[in-house]
């Protein structure tokens, strides 16, 4: 429990999907810190004790529930909500998945894979992959927003202008996130929380982890913001740094080929490098290394990069 929260929203008070019809859980006034307790992004259908053939049995209409939704006091169309993100109480326990017909590279690896990760929720020092494989943690949750305007149920999936299942890695302990307010009392929930996750969450899962979440709810009146946006309180990639990038690209007049290029070539890298299996090549990626757009003003052809820290094996 959070002795200096005004609010507990236990992880019972979960929805899947956006409504602005869903009964709020609780009716806060802004400047209120609340802690949520956040289910992983499979709702707990995968646990310590999960295999490979779990993977079959998930029902992915339970899949992503979020904690919520708050009411906020004054909230109204065209205001932000301001969402600061104070603190995580991590786990310990996390899972990443190939998932067949889901991930960037879908079409390549077409069969299930499963990696259960244990990591130590208070030092966070980096989890272990495999036998050498260490992995710097930065936790952050993948789903958070406000309800949309349209009336009825809409899927979890996507991300909106509202927020949602955004999946940005930088939205951690620190970050200010400001997102807009279609609903009155903006209808706020939070879920799918990560212990680890590279820039494109490539594979289609982070490090999938069950945890507390403390955020300051606030609005900015009349803010007429059209998309989310967010300050983060320093540098962004220092637990990855210290020893350096390996980096593929893809080249070509299309943006997504071209990620799927630099993924690939970064997963061939991998798998030859360090005797791994390509898929566990695949998922490493996701959980830690990051797609960029180098260039795209050159035309026809666009550059996209794809970085691997070299500290995660050195």
């Amino acid at each position: 429990m959070c002795n200096n929260c005004d609010y507990t929203i236990h992880g019972r008070h979960h929805h899947f999907g956006w409504d602005n019809s869903f009964v709020p859980a609780e009716t806060v006034a802004p400047g209120s810190t609340i802690e949520f307790q956040c289910l992983d992004s499979s709702g707990g259908q995968l646990t310590p004790g999960s295999t490979v053939g779990d993977i079959a049995k998930l029902d992915f209409g339970k899949i992503n529930p979020v904690t919520g939704p708050i009411f906020v006091d004054g909230a109204e169309p065209g205001d932000a909500l301001k969402v600061t993100i104070e603190m995580f109480k991590p786990s310990g326990f996390g899972w990443t998945a190939n998932i067949p017909g889901f991930g960037l590279l879908a079409d390549d690896f077409k069969e299930p894979a499963l990696n259960i990760w244990k990591y130590d929720p208070a030092s966070l020092e980096p989890a272990l992959f495999g036998k050498n494989g260490r992995v710097p943690l930065k936790p952050f949750a993948g789903t958070i927003g406000n309800a949309p305007g349209e009336k009825g149920h809409h899927s979890v999936v996507p991300p909106r202008r509202v927020g949602g299942n955004l999946d940005i890695r930088d939205l951690a302990a620190g970050t200010t996130l400001y997102l807009p307010v279609e609903v009155a009392g903006a209808l706020f929930s939070v879920g799918d929380t990560h212990a680890a996750q590279g820039d494109g969450e490539v594979c289609g899962t982070a490090i999938e982890s069950p945890m507390d979440v403390v955020l300051k709810l606030d609005l900015v009146k009349d803010a007429r913001l059209k998309t989310p946006r967010f300050t983060t309180p320093g540098p962004v990639t220092r637990h990855l740094d210290a020893k350096g990038y390996e980096v593929t690209t893809g080249i070509g007049p299309d943006l997504m080929a071209g990620a799927k290029e630099a993924v690939a070539q970064m997963v061939d890298l991998l798998a030859g490098r360090y005797q791994i299996d390509p898929v566990e090549a695949y998922m490493l990626a996701s959980v830690c290394g990051d797609l960029r757009i180098s260039e795209i003003v050159d035309m026809p052809n666009w550059v996209v990069s794809f970085y691997f820290p070299r500290c995660v094996f050195e």
